[in-house]
């Protein structure tokens, strides 16, 4: 009996230790189970919080894209309205020129008409010539002044050379051959002239 109440006691003791590991096994299972369902909640909040941020950039990137849409037409727009405006402008700038020389032309219909006459011949075209010289002056025409100043290649340009008659006229403009002209103050055309030498 002695070794049937030991076998006895031997299994009890291995039940209560099986009992005991099981018990122990249980909630390290519950646990890896929760650390296997946590790691899945965290998988699943990292993807919508990409998902999330996705869908953010691709609203940005919309908006984007529909800032350049518009500030690209925007630019169209005024660099379309801005050759127009040129183009108006070349053509109103023509138009003011030949509208204020038109007097002219009417004061040299009237000088031919009345060349019979030589007096009133050289009045008339002195008249026309006043007339067109107040015209441009007003446009910004302005003679430079040449003969008698000293030679400046900014200015002048030296059709050719005349000798000195002494030494205080060397480098000077002797003679104008055709008048240049400044048109605000820039030079539109270099006065040809006769140089001293």
């Amino acid at each position: 009996m002695n070794e049937d109440k030991k076998e006895l006691e031997e299994e009890q003791i291995n039940t209560e230790n099986q009992a005991a590991e099981q018990a122990e096994e249980e909630p390290s299972q519950k646990k890896e189970g929760k650390k296997r369902h946590g790691k899945h909640d965290k998988h699943a909040e990292k993807h919508d919080e990409t998902a999330e941020k996705l869908q953010e950039m691709g609203e940005k990137l919309a908006e984007m894209n529909d800032k350049y849409v518009r500030l690209y037409s925007e630019y169209e727009n005024y660099r379309k309205r801005t050759t127009t405006e040129k183009a108006e402008l070349i053509i109103n700038g023509s138009k003011e020129t030949i509208k204020a020389v038109l007097p002219v032309v009417d004061d040299m219909e009237r000088a031919l008409q009345a060349m019979a006459d030589e007096d009133s011949a050289k009045e008339g075209v002195q008249l026309i010539y006043n007339k067109m010289m107040n015209i441009l002056g007003q446009k910004g025409l302005k003679a430079i002044e040449a003969k008698g100043e000293k030679f400046d290649e900014n200015l002048h340009e030296a059709i050719t050379q005349f000798p000195a008659a002494d030494e205080s006229q060397k480098g000077t403009v002797v003679d104008v051959v055709e008048k240049g002209y400044y048109l605000n103050d820039k030079v539109l055309r270099y006065a040809k002239v006769v140089v001293a030498i």
